[in-house]
């Protein structure tokens, strides 16, 4: 999940949705639809319209997009349509939800092209290709760097940092439930604490006040402090969000500043890879395939850091240089085998619902 701004990929879907609809005709037109692929995804799909357009020109496909809330609620309505798919593509499932999807059956095998160019650690289900690996980005604590100065008050660097008396009612989070950035920062306390211990670490951040938010956009836009696009100022000057979301609030600001107004706290991350797949029973299988080989492409890849803020999973994609400035590199994120949250993660979203929840 991205940390463009929702009117800003509010505006691209419609407005690359209205081109598609302006392409097709009327219901029952299949040679319409044939000309038209489906790109399923979380509200914070976001890319340049040339580069869009350059895929349409080159491919003969109009991209239809339709955004479906945040990446646990895009996957989870992609399971409940899987008999009736509503597009060719779903871009957004990550690590922390990608056996749910794979398990449901919701994608077709295809091996894209230029998948030889993305790291091995990247490639998650390189044994049947239903997924492919398109980004990636880190889940930590941000704070909002004024907060901090006018209170004279360190920030927090690490999980047990949250917890400290300083930091009482200072924190909002995204649900578990229905939020990847929230079970990634989930499974970042579990890996760091063990599964004899999270339990009780989320128990003490609940007494400290954490504010707990269905997504992440009401998370960062409403809630958090420190967000300059923010359509209402929130007062939580820490939030759950990306390594990367410093420089999503220096990009529009015409005189770049010497760092970023958001810091992040690097002890408190999570290593998140997001995946794109064909979704089984697509209606567009051919522009289907034709759009995964193009997400994968050096054109997109290198298009992704300044309208999604991730990193590209291709590894000769560059990356602009005010993403590299102000963003933050974590050497030594958090992780978990993709078995082991496959095995645990139902249980533990009912666990961590029942702690801080209620």
């Amino acid at each position: 999940m991205s940390t463009t701004s929702r009117i800003t990929a509010t505006a691209l879907a419609a407005a690359v949705g209205m081109t598609a609809l302006a392409a097709c005709g009327g219901p029952g037109d299949e040679s319409a639809d044939a000309k038209t692929v489906t790109l399923v995804s979380h509200d914070s799909f976001s890319a340049s319209k040339s580069v869009l357009a350059a895929f349409e020109k080159e491919s003969g496909y109009k991209v239809k997009v339709l955004p479906g809330g945040d990446a646990g609620k895009a996957v989870n309505q992609a399971i409940l349509s899987k008999d009736n798919p509503q597009g060719d593509v779903f871009f957004g499932i990550d690590n922390t939800l990608l056996s749910r999807g794979l398990k449901e059956g919701i994608f077709s095998p295809y091996k894209a092209k230029g998948l030889s160019g993305v790291p091995a650690g990247l490639q998650l289900d390189k044994g049947e290709h239903r997924v492919t690996p398109l980004d990636y980005g880190d889940i930590c604590v941000n704070y909002d760097r004024a907060y901090f100065d006018r209170h004279k008050l360190a920030p927090p660097k690490t999980f047990d940092d949250l917890v400290k008396p300083a930091y009482k009612g200072l924190l909002v989070t995204e649900n578990s439930a229905t939020s990847s950035p929230g079970l990634a920062f989930q499974l970042g306390t579990i890996a760091a604490y063990g599964n004899g211990g999270w339990q009780t670490y989320w128990k003490k951040l609940k007494a400290n006040g954490v504010e707990v938010v269905d997504g992440w956009e009401q998370a960062y836009y409403e809630r958090f402090s420190g967000s300059a696009s923010g359509h209402a100022k929130g007062d939580k000057p820490l939030v759950v969000s990306y390594a990367s979301s410093p420089p999503a609030e220096v990009k529009d600001m015409k005189t770049k500043p010497r760092q970023a107004p958001t810091g992040v706290a690097t002890g408190t991350c999570f290593r998140q890879i997001e995946f794109g797949g064909l979704l089984k029973g697509a209606k567009n299988e051919k522009g289907g395939k034709a759009l995964l080989d193009f997400l994968l492409s050096k054109k997109f890849q290198e298009d992704m850091p300044l309208q999604m803020f991730v990193n590209p999973a291709l590894k000769d994609a560059k990356e602009p240089a005010l993403f590299t400035k102000y963003g933050v590199t974590i050497d030594k994120p958090t992780t978990m085998a993709p078995a082991t949250i496959t095995k645990n993660r139902e249980q533990w979203i009912k666990q961590w619902s029942s702690l801080v929840l209620k």
